[in-house]
């Protein structure tokens, strides 16, 4: 029924040099974002941050779509136009979360299962009628000593599924997102072993439900050492695993693979990304950004919630597009930072 729209909005999602911003942190995450600028997190306030990132010019030419809060899909810009309108207009798609959260697994201590599932047929539909182009769901795995165990990474892998299937029904291009955390002193060998089981307890899940790969989009994590691992992987080997590693799992059927930045500082996730890209190795999938607080911070730091600041928020985060942008060619350099720095 959605065929041709469902192909056209997973194309245009990972159009070439464009990536997702991902400003859909719930209440409690942007509240600790706000706490470490001194912001008092609450309707307006959010309605204001999100306001400067929606409405910055020039977006569309290194964003293709951003991921939104309910809160922020029902809101509108200072001038009365709703948010989803503005992103129209500007030629981004408008996207939003749909899990509510990550709770414990019950009978694994230690591991969490992404919930939301009840009721999401009657949501995705009202999202569609909001104007949603696309979904997203995050699972998470957190590696620790003998976890994630198989029935935390298979639970995961069905949620993400019924999810995506409910999406497409609906119209609405999903990106599955199973996220293997950082956290931890786990090596770079084990990140590899963990995600790698992941992605394909999660495309067998996805063939099981009847899911179609070619309008689906994966947010994927990098294969990268936990932070307190003492033993960190140069920019090189993260690029040459993380491709290994997709390369085993994902079917070539899949329109793009969008990465998380997960922890990584700024431009270490553009290096990363970049480095990627540089190889000039054939892949049969396109391979950009989905960041959040990657593309954010930079911006969340300039604003600091008072008004005259928005221009050099809206400055800042131009930038940060634009430098992932660069690196979805394999063209980006250190050197090119300083633009911003020195502009």
């Amino acid at each position: 029924m959605f065929e041709r729209e469902l192909a056209a909005t997973a194309a245009a999602m990972v159009a070439p040099g464009k990536g997702i911003l991902a400003i859909d942190e719930s209440s409690g995450t942007i509240k600790r974002r706000f706490d470490s600028i001194g912001v008092e997190s609450k309707v307006e306030t959010r309605r204001a941050y999100r306001d400067l990132l929606i409405t910055a010019d020039g977006l569309s030419q290194f964003i293709s779509g951003m991921i939104l809060y309910d809160e922020t899909i029902r809101q509108a810009a200072q001038d009365g136009t709703p948010f989803v309108e503005v992103l129209k207009r500007n030629g981004i798609l408008a996207g939003i979360k749909v899990d509510t959260g990550a709770k414990n697994l019950a009978g694994a201590p230690g591991e969490l299962v992404t919930e939301g599932l009840d009721g999401l047929r009657e949501r995705l539909a009202e999202y569609k009628k909001l104007g949603a182009s696309f979904a997203k769901w995050r699972a998470v795995m957190t590696i620790g000593k003998e976890i994630p165990r198989a029935c935390c990474i298979e639970a995961n892998a069905h949620a993400l599924a019924r999810y995506a299937a409910l999406c497409q029904e609906a119209g609405i291009v999903p990106i599955v997102e199973p996220e293997v955390l950082m956290d931890g002193e786990h090596t770079l060998e084990r990140s590899f072993d963990v995600t790698e089981n992941t992605l394909h307890a999660v495309f067998h899940a996805l063939y099981q439900q009847r899911v179609r790969v070619e309008h689906t989009i994966l947010k994927a994590s990098m294969v990268i050492a936990a932070k307190g691992c003492p033993q960190q992987a140069s920019v090189q080997q993260v690029a040459e695993a993380t491709l290994r590693c997709l390369k085993r799992t994902v079917p070539a059927a899949l329109p793009g693979i969008v990465f998380l930045s997960g922890g990584q500082s700024d431009e270490l996730a553009t290096a990363h990304l970049n480095a990627m890209n540089a190889t000039g190795a054939a892949l049969p999938w396109p391979l950009s950004f989905s960041y959040g607080r990657a593309l954010q911070a930079p911006a969340l730091k300039a604003w600091q919630g008072q008004a005259a600041n928005v221009p050099a928020a809206q400055k800042a985060l131009f930038h940060r597009s634009k430098m992932n942008s660069a690196a979805c060619f394999g063209r980006y350099r250190p050197e090119l930072e300083k633009e911003a720095r020195t502009a």
